[in-house]
């Protein structure tokens, strides 16, 4: 007999409490990416294995367009500061006189915007989520990149792969990153997560 009176097996205990979370990273550190217990933890986000929708490691192209429209920005900053120094002059200010900070401003969003296009391509690992929800994460060679995405896919489908990897968080200014590393596409009033 058991404890409830009846003859049978005893019943199952709780499982144990899971280990306690790691402190968010700092921005643009490294990060560890885990398997453990059917989750893939990456820093404190946890993301359930069987929620995965598919997995990609991948060198990233530069955004040509979000790249034109900030330097448009950019140029729209210089003629406004052009105007104000005009205005405030009488009139009389001249284009490129004395290190006319439209100009300097200018040349700043134009050797921002060219610094951006021209950087080699990004090396990306893209975990993303049958929400539409995205990890990314990166490191200096596509080749470490794919050996992870691999050992994930191999823990979506064996229930007791576990492995532990060092990685480095992905910013951007072309993504929403949420706490450390989730980008959140589509929904209304979308906030991300709280961490």
């Amino acid at each position: 007999m058991n404890h409830t009176g009846n003859v049978g097996a005893p019943l199952p205990q709780p499982p144990s409490q899971p280990p306690p979370l790691p402190p968010a990273p700092p921005r643009g550190g490294p990060l560890v990416l885990r398997v453990s217990r059917r989750v893939l933890w990456v820093g404190t986000a946890a993301v359930p294995l069987h929620n995965i929708a598919w997995v990609d490691a991948f060198r990233l192209k530069p955004d040509w367009g979000a790249a034109f429209l900030r330097f448009l920005k950019w140029l729209f900053g210089a003629v406004l500061v052009y105007v104000v120094i005009n205005y405030a002059d009488g009139g009389d200010a001249r284009l490129g006189e004395n290190g006319s900070p439209a100009v300097v401003v200018f040349l700043i969003g134009l050797f921002i915007t060219l610094t951006e296009l021209f950087s080699s391509k990004k090396p990306v690992l893209v975990v993303e989520m049958n929400s539409g929800s995205r990890v990314i994460v990166t490191l200096p060679t596509v080749d470490e990149l794919r050996q992870i995405a691999g050992r994930i896919v191999d823990a979506i489908d064996n229930p007791a792969a576990e492995f532990t990897a060092i990685v480095q968080q992905f910013n951007s200014r072309h993504t929403n990153n949420y706490g450390p590393v989730i980008n959140m596409t589509g929904g209304r009033e979308n906030t991300g997560f709280k961490l």
